[in-house]
């Protein structure tokens, strides 16, 4: 019986290294968000506590409430650039 013939193996090449990317972010980007959260929070603390009975707060009304919960949106969106 004839021999069958014998294919070449291509030599295995390792794909190239890459350099990892370190991506960071910012320095003031963690701090920041930190205290959008909680300027968000202490408003509407203070909102629910005083029942918008301060002076500052009796002028916004129920504003106040959109304002402490966009000091919050405004950390969640640093904190999706936080790395």
């Amino acid at each position: 019986m004839p021999k069958s013939r014998v294919r070449k193996k291509a030599v295995y090449t390792p794909p190239p290294t890459r350099s990892p990317k370190k991506r960071t972010s910012a320095a003031w980007v963690g701090p920041a968000m930190v205290v959008l959260f909680l300027v968000g929070i202490g408003w509407l603390v203070t909102f629910y506590i005083s029942g918008g009975d301060m002076p500052g707060l009796r002028a916004l009304g129920n504003w106040s409430l959109l304002i402490g919960f966009g000091f919050i949106v405004g950390g969640f969106a640093l904190a999706t650039q936080w790395r």
